[in-house]
């Protein structure tokens, strides 16, 4: 089902907006993380993994979920199809790994982390809040630059897809011909029996009148008699 134009800008404005929220959320989150974990203060890392924290718990996961929803429902309701094409499948898949990393492991280290934070302990998580925030940024770009690029072609699925398409309108053009054909005929068909009635039933333009004449060697009455 392809979307009409209202809703698919819409969804288009929408998947824009939180695919670029993310990406500025992702770079936030590092720069936190590597003042948390480099400043040596007990009280900056604190207020760091705290304001990860408030990050991770209001926005991350419905800016993860958003877009991800956003972009399948502009794959599927426009032409590029979601596994037509090479850059749209792969990343739909780095946006799924992408938010279940979210889920299931930078959230629960920033919690960890803000947590050892506030009990002035030492953080346990701080090397993988630098490498989680890094990696993601990093997938958000390369998905930036697929979506602006849209590299690599027609995935197989696509190509027979294209190849039935074309297959198809072949096979309608051929018929179209076919049927155009027919018609013709049976228009020319009744052009013939039209003219033949016109002259008499004889082919060729001759009327009987003229043939019985001719037969007996007398002259021919006037047609429009």
């Amino acid at each position: 089902m392809q979307l009409t134009r209202r809703p698919r800008r819409a969804a288009l404005v929408v998947h824009v907006v939180v695919s670029v929220g993310w990406l500025g959320l992702s770079l936030g989150l590092l720069a936190l993380s590597i003042a948390g974990y480099t400043s040596g203060s007990a009280a900056v890392a604190e207020a760091s993994y705290r304001s990860m924290k408030v990050f991770t718990d209001w926005l991350i996961l419905p800016i993860a979920f958003t877009t991800l929803l956003s972009g399948v429902l502009l794959s599927l309701g426009t032409v590029w199809g979601l596994a037509r094409h090479r850059w749209v499948w792969i990343k739909f898949w780095l946006t799924l790994i992408a938010t279940t990393a979210t889920v299931f492991s930078l959230r629960p280290a920033v919690n960890s982390a803000a947590s050892d934070a506030i009990a002035r302990v030492p953080v346990e998580a701080g090397q993988d809040l630098l490498f989680a925030p890094s990696v993601s940024l990093s997938i958000y770009l390369f998905c930036t630059v697929v979506s602006v690029l849209k590299p690599w072609g027609l995935t197989r699925r696509g190509r027979r897809l294209r190849e039935a398409r074309v297959a198809g309108g072949a096979a309608d053009r051929k018929a179209d011909r076919a049927a155009g054909g027919r018609t013709d005929r049976k228009a020319t068909g009744r052009t013939d029996q039209k003219a033949a009635g016109q002259t008499g039933g004889v082919p060729g333009g001759v009327s009987a009148r003229t043939k019985i004449a001719k037969a007996v060697d007398v002259p021919p009455v006037a047609e429009t008699v």
